[in-house]
């Protein structure tokens, strides 16, 4: 069996993006994964986008009151139900294949601890730029160097849950 990906998605008021966002997950290749999502008491049509999903794949939280971002997506993590966590803010995309491509190298290697890729900015007036376009990515055990360079988009970014 594959391992279940929880999508950790924390919401606060992110409507504009927000069903683009949430079908780059519906559209992976890698099917065995939940969404996670984690409303920060939004006053806009969030909740109501986020409810409109009805399979049983996106689970719907809202919070008592607005917390930090961190705090929120613990309180996301708590809900999970996964062995690996990923993170993909309401206004990020995810390519179809990033699922596909990152799961399998858990399985391959139980000490793996981290896996995350490339990144594409852009936005609505035509700016584009890749996050490794002049910055060589980290390859094999480097916690060292992460600890003093963090160069890692979170929206990439796939862990165990521990």
């Amino acid at each position: 069996p594959q391992p279940l990906v929880s999508v950790i998605m924390n919401c606060l008021n992110s409507a504009k993006h927000l069903r683009a966002a949430i079908d780059s997950v519906y559209a992976q290749t890698y099917s065995n994964w939940e969404i996670i999502f984690w409303d920060n008491v939004s006053t806009d049509e969030s909740p109501e986008i986020a409810q409109s999903y009805r399979d049983g794949r996106l689970r719907y939280f809202r919070g008592d009151a607005t917390v930090p971002l961190g705090h929120a997506r613990n309180l996301a993590i708590a809900k999970s139900n996964g062995e690996l966590v990923a993170f993909l803010d309401c206004d990020d995309l995810w390519l179809p294949q990033k699922l596909e491509k990152q799961v399998p190298l858990f399985i391959a290697d139980d000490r793996v601890g981290l896996v995350y890729s490339d990144t594409f900015f852009f936005n609505e007036s035509g700016y584009e730029k890749r996050l490794y376009s002049e910055k060589t990515p980290y390859r094999g055990s480097r916690f060292p160097d992460l600890l003093n360079n963090y160069l890692i988009s979170l929206e990439t970014a796939v862990v165990p849950l521990v």
